[in-house]
């Protein structure tokens, strides 16, 4: 998912939709629902671990990335494949245990704790958003599902002039979440609750205070809680505001231009995109700007095997009732446009669908990742990368993912 109107997490993922979304933000979408695409569901899968090694590194050269890590999991077993270093013109091969900021892959789980809560009759999804925050405007209109779904209305705020500029000025800054749904919420609603779709970030930081508010702890302390202690996931994290720093091993992360400059478009003009392909024009290195701008819509840090676990679970189920796991999948929804590289992006409950494939994308200024579970065929595909957006605009990760899911169900 992306913040400068170019990064549309992912469902996002990215959206999902990250969905291709710089900063996990997105561009706003305002649109009507379409009808359902075919699915890939039934469809047999096939494994050519060779092939799809080549194609993942093909792709990770062709978009120049300075290093790359795929999972893949099948009936057949698991293909896993690293690319490059961990730094630009480093030495440092990355690893499969290398930490990366996942940006709007969060989302799914800031989603997650608001349908456990849900499930435990602490809040309804046809709660007025009123209830728990008077500030919001058409907030006694705007419901809990339709904060989850992207169809409040809301302005998004990484697509605003301010932020990005502050993120350009003060890297370093530590944003409080009341700092940025403020932001939001300062900026006209784009249409009257359940009208349209647009993925928007001022959703998700507000479930994420919500979720406080409910449970009078840190977001951190529930993730932990809920999430990353019952699954495992000890390499996950959602650090502190003033935590910029990433667990080692980790890859550094990298991003051409400035976030300001490519509010419109992710793509350099034509004389910078041949500088980079001639290697005489570099990104610059983003990996310590503070992530607590992206709060419960992107702040999360994992690792390549982790996300995997989570987006299992996330897909599979384990973290919600039967029932309410079902309901939610089935929330999901087609998105009014196209969303390339995605196929078929669907958004639901805090959950994407990208083809057969349930899960987020995410992307942070020198971070993308795709991740994706088919729990019909047992499917899993989680890719990062430490460049993002690729000089040429595409989301690296999520165009990397699109090709290896070409490539295992055949179209």
């Amino acid at each position: 998912m992306s913040n400068r109107g170019r990064r549309v997490a992912a469902l996002a993922t990215a959206a999902v939709i990250a969905l291709c979304l710089p900063a996990c933000a997105g561009a706003p979408v305002v649109g009507q629902s379409a009808s359902p695409s075919p699915s890939a569901q039934g469809r047999s899968v096939t494994t050519d671990q060779a092939a799809l090694r080549t194609r993942f590194a093909a792709l990770a050269a062709e978009l120049g990335v300075p290093g790359a890590a795929m999972l893949v999991r099948t009936p057949d077993g698991e293909v896993t494949a690293t690319y490059g270093t961990t730094e630009l013109h480093g030495s440092t091969p990355v690893s499969l245990d290398d930490h990366f900021r996942i940006g709007s892959n969060t989302k799914t789980m800031t989603g997650t704790v608001i349908l456990q809560l849900v499930q435990e009759g602490r809040i309804a999804l046809t709660d007025k958003v009123s209830k728990y925050r008077p500030d919001v405007p058409n907030g006694s209109r705007i419901t809990i599902e339709q904060l989850l779904t992207m169809r409040s209305g809301l302005a998004n705020y990484t697509t605003t002039l301010a932020l990005n500029t502050a993120l350009d000025t003060q890297p370093q800054r530590v944003w409080d979440p009341e700092e940025l749904a403020a932001m939001g919420l300062a900026e006209p609603p784009l249409f009257p609750p359940g009208d349209g779709w647009a993925y928007s970030n001022t959703n998700t930081v507000l479930l994420g205070l919500i979720a406080e508010q409910l449970e009078q702890k840190p977001l951190a302390e529930i993730f932990q809680e809920r999430l990353f202690t019952p699954l495992g996931l000890r390499e996950t994290s959602y650090p502190a505001a003033d935590d910029a720093a990433l667990p080692a091993p980790f890859s550094h992360g990298y991003m051409y231009s400035t976030n300001v400059d490519t509010m419109e478009t992710s793509e350099l003009p034509p004389d910078q995109l041949a500088q980079a392909k001639a290697g005489t024009l570099l990104p610059g290195d983003t990996t310590e700007l503070n992530p607590s701008w992206a709060g419960a819509a992107g702040a999360g840090v994992s690792t390549i095997r982790d996300l995997a676990h989570w987006v299992e679970a996330l897909g599979g189920g384990g973290l919600l009732s039967p029932t309410l796991q079902k309901e939610r999948l089935a929330s999901v929804q087609p998105v009014p446009i196209p969303l390339p590289p995605l196929p078929d992006p669907q958004y639901g409950w805090g959950i994407a669908k990208i083809g057969p494939l349930y899960g987020h994308t995410g992307e942070l200024p020198g971070f993308n990742s795709f991740m994706g579970y088919d729990p019909e065929q047992k499917v899993t595909i989680v890719v990062w990368t430490n460049l993002a957006p690729a000089a040429d605009g595409r989301p690296p990760a999520a165009t990397i993912a699109t090709t290896l899911m070409t490539s295992i169900y055949g179209g």
